[in-house]
């Protein structure tokens, strides 16, 4: 028996390493194309670096596309670029317009971000009417036992990322990567009656800034699934 159990943990270790090896494999092709280098770069601008490029941005998060395109890291893309990785985003993770005085096109984070961008265009959801059905945030298994004893943490963000649903339930969907190989599926009801805020983002992300210590406690947990390489429940304690 003790035999049989450790062929099968060898199994798991080496089907996870597997899955590893794949993912790293697709990130590194995916890291070429010339789209998702540029939508890195803008994400990495428009919600963390904007102070330290040297950036003007508003109070609502937006900063004019000719600052940004003439940073040294942006000068081998277009302004057609710009628009055309915003317009293609699956996720919608970036947002145009024009300035109302000078008419000059400009460009924001939905959300993500680590600056305090105090007027970001986010909606309120405080009764339980507000909300999807499912509500749950995306991790790797890895980080599963750490999570499950301290909680979610805002990670240096002003917000903890939860999606609208489960893969697979419909549209593509913000606010959980397509790597995540765990859902952590949040009681809203009970977070709600403890007073935990939560917002959505213009991109339908559903943002929450925790307690007073940037946490989502483990007591807001309803359950945890693990997506891949099969859907099974894990244990909350």
């Amino acid at each position: 028996m003790a035999a049989a159990g450790s062929n099968v943990g060898e199994e798991v270790l080496q089907n996870s390493a597997r899955r590893e090896r794949k993912r790293r494999s697709r990130r590194r092709s995916r890291e070429q194309d010339p789209d998702v280098r540029l939508s890195k770069a803008l994400s990495y601008a428009l919600r963390h670096g904007a102070e330290n490029l040297g950036l003007h941005m508003s109070s609502d998060g937006f900063v004019d596309m000719g600052e940004i395109l003439r940073l040294p890291q942006f000068k081998a893309w277009s302004e057609e670029d710009v628009k055309r990785v915003v317009e293609t985003n699956e996720k919608q993770r970036f947002a145009l317009c024009r300035h109302p005085s000078s008419g000059r096109l400009q460009i924001r984070a939905n959300q993500g971000h680590s600056l305090q961008v105090p007027e970001l265009e986010l909606t309120p959801l405080q009764t339980l009417q507000d909300f999807p059905e499912t509500v749950a945030h995306g991790t790797l298994l890895r980080h599963w036992p750490a999570i499950r004893q301290r909680g979610l943490s805002r990670m240096g963000r002003t917000h903890i990322h939860l999606a609208p649903g489960l893969p697979g339930e419909g549209a593509v969907l913000s606010g959980m990567r397509n790597s995540s190989e765990v859902a952590i599926i949040i009681d809203i009801p009970k977070a709600l009656a403890d007073g935990i805020s939560f917002s959505r983002s213009a991109n339908g992300v559903i943002l929450t800034p925790g307690n007073a210590d940037g946490l989502l406690l483990p007591r807001y947990f309803s359950r945890a699934l693990q997506l891949q390489p099969r859907r099974s429940l894990l244990p909350l304690e």
